[in-house]
């Protein structure tokens, strides 16, 4: 089944496939990403990240998958809080990678923490091969939703837990104005300036807006197999953790 986020590119006159669109954006604006991530989220981005890892802490994982890894913020918060014995990370961006990689090293971490070129709707990987996964913002660039899903939930063992951070959109009335404003007008300008590449923050809008969120996002993880499907907004409504299990 097709949703209308699958649709949504970052490029309009650009002829390539979704999936080619969004790793040439996030090659472009890698040496950007992570400072205007703390810099457009005031750093509550990172409380975010550490909620949803959190999901997992009952768990205690000691293998782990972080689909669309990036520059692997959650790769490394997940080490730093868990310790699992390890973490691969896939990413479709090499540039993205590239940087995580530096990261990583910096801390000393590649034997626990490694990252790999990798597609999420055709995971490298056998069938039963993690006790957990994590995807930060993430599954709105899946060109195939459900495609991407059911794959993670293959390489899942059974009585592993899949944890997904995504952006959502706040139903309290000021809140939902302030965020519209900021979403369609603050951020592209801002990545523009920054990055130079507004585009990739109009992406950002846009994805969101299609993008099927709540209860609606819960039946789809339902449809593809997970079970004890559950979400808890965070900020207002401006993200929400969604968590399903094997």
């Amino acid at each position: 089944m097709a949703f209308e986020h699958d649709t949504i590119t970052p490029y309009k006159n650009d002829a390539g496939s979704k999936k080619e669109q969004v790793a040439k954006m996030f090659d472009q604006i890698a040496f950007r990403y992570d400072f205007l991530n703390r810099f457009l989220s005031a750093g509550i981005d990172v409380g975010w990240r550490k909620k949803a890892i959190r999901q997992l802490k009952d768990l205690q994982p000691k293998t782990v998958l972080d689909v669309a890894t990036g520059t692997a913020d959650v790769a490394l918060l997940t080490y730093k809080l868990l310790k699992p014995e390890k973490i691969i990370g896939i990413d479709i961006s090499e540039g993205m990678l590239e940087l995580g990689r530096k990261k990583i090293a910096d801390k000393h971490l590649e034997k626990m923490i490694e990252l790999q070129g990798g597609d999420s709707e055709a995971i490298n990987f056998g069938d039963a091969s993690f006790d957990a996964i994590t995807v930060a913002f993430g599954v709105r660039n899946f060109a195939n939703l459900e495609k991407g899903l059911a794959e993670m939930l293959r390489v899942l063992k059974p009585g592993g837990k899949m944890v997904i951070l995504e952006f959502s959109k706040p139903k309290m009335p000021g809140i939902r104005n302030l965020y519209n404003l900021y979403t369609r007008i603050v951020a592209p300008q801002a990545g523009r300036m920054i990055a130079k590449n507004k585009d990739a923050y109009q992406y950002l809008n846009d994805s969101i807006e299609a993008f099927p969120e709540g209860k609606a996002f819960l039946k789809i993880m339902e449809s593809v197999g997970f079970s004890n499907v559950q979400l808890k907004p965070l900020s207002f409504g401006i993200c929400t953790i969604y968590c399903g299990s094997k």
